[in-house]
């Protein structure tokens, strides 16, 4: 199994070198990295997925990350501060701080095909540096923990192509509605 390495972070020059066992690597220059935090969401009744939005300090790069509706759910009941707060992950939350496991960072890494790809880095874990993790899985953890979310900005680039691609896909089902019914009796 390859370790994860981090070289001199105080150079300009500096790499972060990501791998893991499916031998995926990633270098991303440290420099390259734009620090996201949570805008917004965008939900709408149609057949597209929710959108949670991510934007720099200065609001020069906005990264859509597209998740499932559940995360969605979660993500807008953890805003909402006017209820006493309630999660899901409460227990990870609790989990994580026995175990003296940090997560100290959040980096989107990789796209493929509809679905983006993090890798969160690990501190005081025993044998793993960090885990790569579909982002729709883990971006309203993430916001619980208060954990810093960061991107390349190709990969921003990326996703916004992406994000443009899942419009066209969802205008065309609501286009046609044929597309999504359900003419087998097998089919429920």
């Amino acid at each position: 199994m390859k370790q994860t390495q981090l070289l001199n972070a105080e150079k300009a020059d500096s790499q972060i070198v990501f791998s893991n066992s499916m031998e995926e690597e990633k270098n991303f220059k440290e420099k390259d990295l734009v620090r996201l935090k949570p805008f917004g969401l965008s939900v709408s009744t149609d057949f597209a997925r929710p959108f949670l939005l991510l934007k720099d300090e200065e609001h020069k790069y906005t990264l859509p990350v597209a998740v499932n509706p559940l995360e969605a759910g979660v993500a807008l009941s953890q805003a909402n501060k006017a209820v006493a707060p309630t999660t899901p992950h409460r227990f990870t939350e609790l989990l994580l701080e026995t175990l003296h496991i940090e997560i100290e960072r959040c980096v989107f890494v990789e796209l493929k095909g509809h679905f983006q790809f993090v890798r969160l880095f690990l501190k005081n874990h025993p044998t793993q540096d960090s885990i790569k993790i579909r982002a729709d899985e883990v971006m309203s953890l993430c916001l619980h923990l208060d954990i810093p979310i960061y991107a390349s900005k190709e990969y921003i680039a990326k996703s916004r192509v992406m994000n443009a691609e899942m419009d066209g896909v969802s205008a065309n089902i609501q286009a046609h509605p044929s597309i999504i019914q359900k003419n087998h009796p097998y089919i429920m």
